[in-house]
This record gives structure tokens, sequence and C-alpha cells, in this order.
């Protein structure tokens, strides 16, 4: 028998959670249905963009990539970021749903392009496609979440909808595992990478408005106070100056101490640690699952103590764990430090993104999310960039990614810096301006 809520809307049942990873409070069952028509969308997101960092080696043999020009290439898929974002800011004129209907198509025909590539070059044409798309679907996924979630379910949003992304990483090191086997190898696992995402386009037909839009959308004042981008980023820095440059500089730290451990993983267990292909599968995956489930978990944590609280604790346990793992120290257990400290960083990185989303005005919250995204990728690529560089100082990856760390500390001083979001409405967390211009929500 169907379960009601308060005001009348069928309630969320969530059955394919298990019961100690569910939302800690009552959601409608359209709450449910955007949350997994978004999150569906990270899932095979979160296959499509790991593809590259489980078959990096095969892809280097086949298109002739030299080991110290990996940094470059990722370098260059990062900077993928600077034709999302335009795209994003979109999304605060013409509506989220609009824009993800976009995004998840263009998405899905650049991965299945990956497939038929005959060189380095096109390889790098389709995952820079790929990825400007992609990184634009991440940011309004989390924007979607953080505008129709209740206020005691967003750390636990945020949480699981990062879960959901590496679930498509787990499903991508599974298939990965038999790379051997299937035909055409690293080539296959794009074009059945792209099939899902076609369907999730399709079925995101039903994607409806968030409420929160369709509230602007109907203000008067939305369609002149926007009329351009540039006005709308002018008017973000007057309003709220100093919550933006720390959110800014906290992504940017974190994006450059960590991003190259995070893509460089499963090539260093493969080259540096002799891990097989199913070898490497096995620690992903067994370890990722493990690291998701925590992700999940603190994220609701994160409801009742703090988004910074978390996200700094988490932070360390990344930069500690992988720097153990990339040490290159004989100790038994050190590729096993690959689990915690990406549960480390996949949880930061979580509530990073749902901190863009949650510490501004629905009208700036498309933007900032982007303007976040932007920045972290930025700073991601210049310091994947810095490593091919530190690669031929050092002589090995497992240094040059550990040297990219010391600006972790500076990640840490920028979430002391935020406020604190847990708890609290997005209208009352908007109307904590930092600025002397009040705004509306």
């Amino acid at each position: 028998m169907a379960a009601y809520m308060e005001n009348g809307e069928r309630a969320a049942k969530f059955y394919w959670l298990p019961p100690g990873l569910r939302p800690p409070c009552k959601m409608s069952a359209q709450q449910e249905r955007v949350f997994l028509l978004v999150g569906m969308a990270a899932l095979f997101a979160g296959y499509d963009m790991n593809v590259f960092g489980y078959t990096l080696p095969q892809i280097q043999a086949s298109l002739d990539i030299p080991e110290d020009k990996i940094g470059i290439t990722v370098s260059i898929f990062r900077l993928a970021a600077l034709v999302a974002l335009p795209l994003v800011w979109t999304a605060d004129l013409v509506g989220r749903r609009r824009l993800l209907l976009v995004t998840i198509f263009g998405q899905a025909l650049a991965t299945l392009a990956t497939g038929f590539v005959q060189d380095y070059h096109q390889f790098l044409a389709c995952q820079f496609v790929t990825r400007a798309f992609g990184y634009a679907e991440e940011m309004l996924c989390f924007v979607v979440v953080a505008e129709e979630v209740a206020a005691r379910a967003r750390g636990w949003a945020s949480g699981t909808l990062a879960t959901l992304d590496y679930a498509g990483a787990g499903i991508a090191a599974l298939i990965f595992a038999a790379i051997t086997y299937i035909p055409y190898g690293w080539r296959s696992l794009y074009i059945i990478g792209s099939l899902p995402i076609f369907l999730v386009g399709f079925l995101r037909r039903w994607l409806p408005e968030t409420k929160r839009f369709e509230t602007r959308k109907s203000d008067q004042a939305f369609s002149t106070r926007f009329g351009a981008a540039l006005d709308m980023l002018g008017k973000l820095r007057k309003e709220h100056p100093k919550r933006l440059a720390w959110l800014l500089i906290g992504v940017g730290a974190f994006g450059f101490s960590l991003w190259p451990a995070v893509v460089l993983g499963p090539k260093y267990l493969q080259t540096a640690l002799h891990f097989t292909p199913p070898q490497t599968t096995l620690l992903t995956v067994v370890g990722g699952v493990v690291a998701a489930v925590f992700n999940i978990m603190a994220g609701r944590i994160s409801d009742r103590i703090g988004r910074r609280t978390v996200c700094i604790a988490t932070a360390v346990i990344a930069v500690v764990c992988y720097g153990t793992f990339y040490s290159g120290w004989e100790w038994r257990y050190t590729a096993l430090m690959w689990a915690p400290g990406f549960f480390g960083f996949l949880c930061a990185d979580a509530l990073f993104a749902g901190l863009s989303a949650e510490l501004f005005p629905t009208a700036y919250r498309a933007t900032v999310s982007g303007l976040r995204y932007f920045v972290g990728i930025l700073c991601g690529a210049v310091s994947m960039a810095l490593e091919g560089v530190f690669y031929n100082y050092f002589g090995g990856h497992g240094h040059a990614i550990i040297a990219m760390m010391a600006l972790t500390p500076i990640a840490l001083i920028a979430l002391f810096m935020l406020p604190e979001p847990a708890g609290k409405s997005l209208e009352d967390v908007a109307d904590m301006a930092d600025g002397k211009v009040k705004t509306d929500v």
C-alpha cells in the first residue's frame, strides 16, 4: 500500500538502496524519480570518464603515446572545462532540464565516436568533446539535487550522487578485467559505454524542471537581471565575494593536490606495482565498493556535524593514504591504501560540489557550480602537466604525484573560512550574504 507524506505527495521508498544508506528524512516519490534520472546519468558518466584511466597502458601502446606525454594529454582533456563552463552558465537562463538533455546526448555521441578513432589526435578531439559535455552534466547534476532534496538530506544526496558516479567506474573496471578477451580491446569499452548513456537521455524526457528555477523564471526581475552572463558574474562577485573566493581557492588547491593521484591510480597499479588487469579490477572494485558505502555514510554524517568538518577530515585521509600508496615503500599493504585514499577524495570532492550548490542563491547556483568545476579542472590540468615535468625529474610517477600534494593545507584553510550550510534551508544560507547588497533567492 502506498505511503503518503503530510502534504499529500506520495512518499519515496528508495528500495534500490540498503536501509542504512537511504535518506535521513522522508522524501517524495517525485524527488526520488528526479534523483534517479540524474543519478543514472552520473553512473554511466562515471563509467565513461574512467575508462581512460583503466585502459591507459593499452591506449598508449595502440596510439603510441610517450610516457612523459600522459600528463599533458590529461591536461588537454581537462581544459574541456573551458567549453563546459559557458554551457552551464546558460542553465541559469534557460533552465536545468533543457541543458541536461543537450549534455547527455552530446556526451553519448562523442563517447561512441571515441571507439572508432584512428590516431592520437582523433582520440584527443573525441575525448575533449566527451568531457566538455560530461563536465557540464556533472555540474548540473549537483545543482538539480541541491535544489530538489530537503535540507536535512543534501549531504546524503551529494554523497550518494558521487557514489553512483564511482559505481560507473566500478562497472568500467569489471569490463576492463576481460579486456584481453573482448574484441577490439579498449575501443569496445567506449562503444559499450555509449549505449546506456543514450538510454538515459531518452528516459530523461520525463525529468521535470526544478521548482526553484520555475519560481525564479516566473519573476520578472529574472529576465532583466540576467540579460548577460558578465552582468551575472559581476553581481555574484558583489553580493558574495568572500564565500566565492574561499570556495574557489579551496577547490583549486584540492584539485591541484589530488587529481594526479586519482587519475594515475590504475596505471600505477599495473606499471609500478605490477598488478594484472584482473588484479587491478579486484582491488579497485572491492576497495571502491567499501569506499562508496563509507562515502554515503559520510554524507549523512555531514548533515549532522557539518560539511566543513567532514570535508576537512576526508581530505586529510585522502592525502595521507594516497601519499602512502605512491610512496614506493616495500610494505605488503601499500596497494591497499588506494581504497581509503579514494574514499577520502570521493567524499571531499562530493562535499565541495555540494557546497558550491548550497552556499549561493538559485539565480547563481548553476553559475557557481560551473566556476567551481572549472577552477578544479583547470588546477588539476596544471597539476597533471607539472606531473610530467616532475616525472622526468624524479624518474617515476610516485614521487611526482606526492609533490603535487603540497597545496592541500590551502584547501583546508579555505574550507574553514566558508559558512556552514548543514541543516539550513537554501534560502537561509543565501541570506547569510557577506557583501552589503541584499539578494533574493
